[in-house]
């Protein structure tokens, strides 16, 4: 509201001299800056490469006239916001009810009062300053509403997802402590039976006829080959339970109230690991292959719980992108990949680039991804929150980057950027 009202020009549209005159001395006076236009066509060429603050619009002119010029500059996105008075001797309710109906603001009639046509000019000056100042206020508004609201569902969203994470971690470190803990003793008194089992056949290796038959059925040498496979078949599936186990509880590490130093490449791996079971095949595609290249980074100061959520609404829409494609067609005889590399880069910072070979982001939206509420994906799939809460962690948590690269029937890679 601090703009002043001459700011910007006022184009006056008029083939007659003798009314340009009188109007631009009353600009003039009144230290507006204007431009001049004899005709319809040459108006609306410069208001489309210019656009005037106010037109001043006369109604009979040859070529087209000024109703047909104002239809058109109300049709053009450019200059469908200019404001247009028409300045005109036709006084009759009829063709004032037409001017109104294009989307004229006013009329002025001839012949011309000095006093009139800058009173006019002010008024509709503010009224557009007024009109401009009230949206900005409004999209201001709304725009910070929106991010309040996508801090407070990311806040919830982190809150609920890491008390139930670590829940389910902490349920499952219970047993599975109480069975990897007992395999190793359970191995040794199963090697101390079948050392006796051996001993007593080398002692007696004329068993009683009960004894052959129970042996011959119950096929000895069999068990106790298979007994050490057994073993360590429950060995490998309790290490792999347990590594779900802490994947899950450094997933679930929140530290929302400081920054800790963490292993981002930790982070990434615990992610993948609570997304095992979507990167399988199933009926419509067969397994993702997940290719990392891992660079040597440090530990970093981040919010560990946040940046971990940023990983998985990436890889979790990177499946997305991916379960698409093959369904689209668009990836039958290529292997679905996602692609995981790391990096410090030149200036400093660490680098996170996370792509896919799915079905890619037309550029006409690549601009709106990190919009709140904005989604790509058919209703029921998405809330369009995933990535705007990513790109608040990244951008305003962390004072990163975070950006995307995608080409249609190509992909689309992540990029992410933390200040070491």
């Amino acid at each position: 509201m601090n703009k002043n009202i001459n700011t910007g020009f006022i184009l006056i549209v008029d083939d007659n001299p003798t009314n340009l005159s009188v109007l631009c001395e009353a600009l003039n006076s009144e230290g507006f800056r204007f431009r001049v236009a004899v005709d319809g066509e040459s108006a609306i060429a410069q208001a489309e490469r210019n656009q005037p603050e106010l037109i001043l619009l006369d109604v009979q002119m040859p070529g087209i006239d000024g109703f047909e010029t104002c239809r058109r500059l109300k049709a053009n996105p450019v200059t469908q916001n200019i404001p247009i008075i028409f300045t005109t001797a036709l006084a009759d309710t009829e063709s004032k009810t037409k001017g109104f109906s294009l989307g004229a603001v006013d009329y002025i009639p001839k012949p011309f009062a000095q006093e009139e046509v800058i009173a006019r000019v002010r008024v509709h000056l503010q009224l557009k300053q007024l009109t401009e100042f009230l949206e900005q206020q409004v999209s201001d508004r709304t725009k910070a509403l929106q991010q309040a609201q996508v801090q407070l569902v990311q806040q919830e969203k982190l809150s609920t997802l890491g008390e139930l994470v670590a829940g389910i971690g902490h349920e499952m470190n219970n047993p599975i402590n109480f069975i990897s803990s007992n395999i190793p003793p359970l191995q040794g008194h199963i090697a101390a039976v079948t050392e006796l089992l051996l001993l007593y056949e080398k002692e007696y290796p004329n068993p009683t006829a009960q004894i052959t038959t129970a042996i011959a059925k119950l096929d000895m040498n069999f068990v106790l080959e298979d007994l050490p496979k057994i073993l360590n078949s429950l060995e490998l599936g309790s290490e792999r339970i347990q590594n779900l186990s802490d994947s899950l509880r450094n997933f679930s590490r929140s530290d929302t109230d400081a920054k800790i130093s963490a292993d981002l490449h930790q982070g990434l791996d615990s992610t993948l690991m609570i997304l095992q079971h979507r990167l399988k095949a199933n009926g419509d595609r067969p397994t993702i292959e997940v290719i990392k290249s891992y660079g040597v980074l440090p530990q970093i100061n981040c919010y560990l719980g946040q940046m971990n959520q940023v990983f998985m609404n990436i890889l979790a829409n990177a499946i997305d992108a991916l379960d698409d494609a093959i369904m689209q067609g668009k990836i039958s005889n290529l292997i679905p990949q996602i692609q995981i590399a790391t990096e410090i880069d030149s200036e400093q910072l660490v680098v996170i680039r996370i792509a896919d070979n799915g079905v890619g982001i037309p550029e006409r939206l690549k601009k709106r991804l990190f919009e709140p509420l904005f989604t790509t994906k058919n209703v029921g799939k998405g809330t369009g929150l995933g990535l705007s809460i990513a790109y608040q962690i990244v951008v305003e948590k962390h004072k990163g980057l975070l950006d995307v690269n995608s080409q249609p029937g190509v992909g689309t890679e992540f990029i992410i950027k933390i200040p070491m």
